[in-house]
């Protein structure tokens, strides 16, 4: 999993609440469990004009000129402006798989679905929750300014806008860690990687038989 300690990318505000993982990514293309190659099809209702298929080329598709992203001053956008809810419905894990994918590390929004939430922190994405005015600022800002970005540092748990204005975020210390190191489930585990190694030659001694030894 790619760290997260700074960023600083251009800002795509999609105006649309109750943003369910469905939406994010159609229930169509959950075929795989790679955590690469859903960025094509990442608001794929939203995005083109006709229905997508699996293993489709959407490099051909036509293309929703109304949709942000499609949008000439926020292509190649990596910070994802969104109002209340967003990532409601299922615990798919393929919708932060299919915003990484896309290009997105950061999602300011303000209130996440909690499963979802949480699934940005395994993944690499940085999901934060800020007041409501502070989220319509940011909006108005954003559609006011072409090539509006923002600065966002988790050390210091800040995001800073061309202005520089800064708003304080919260995050749980621990997810913190891991975002700030890299650590998804499994590397959180392998930091007790000595200790684990110790414990099993310990039960290997005490009970060999869970080894296959004296078979």
């Amino acid at each position: 999993m790619r760290a997260f300690t700074q960023h600083q990318g251009l800002v795509a505000p999609m105006d649309r609440s109750n943003v369910d993982t469905d939406m994010i990514i159609p229930k169509q293309f959950l075929k795989s469990i790679k955590r690469t190659g859903f960025g094509p099809n990442l608001f794929d209702e939203l995005r083109y004009l006709d229905e997508g298929k699996p293993d489709q080329d959407c490099s051909s598709r036509p293309l929703n000129p109304d949709f942000v992203l499609n949008q000439d001053r926020y292509r190649n956008a990596s910070v994802l402006l969104a109002r209340a809810n967003f990532g409601c419905g299922s615990s798919r894990e393929h919708a932060p798989w299919a915003l990484e994918d896309y290009g997105f590390r950061v999602i300011i929004a303000p209130s996440f679905a909690d499963i979802f939430y949480n699934n940005c922190f395994k993944n690499g994405l940085l999901p934060i929750v800020l007041d409501e005015k502070i989220v319509e600022q940011l909006f108005q800002e954003a559609e006011a300014s072409e090539g509006y970005e923002l600065a966002v540092d988790l050390e210091a748990k800040t995001v800073t806008t061309p202005g520089g204005e800064s708003f304080g975020f919260d995050v749980d210390d621990f997810r913190r860690h891991c975002l700030l190191n890299g650590l998804d489930d499994i590397g959180v585990t392998l930091e007790d990687a000595g200790a684990i190694r110790t414990y099993e030659e310990q039960r290997r001694k005490t009970a060999p038989w869970l080894f296959g030894a004296g078979n």
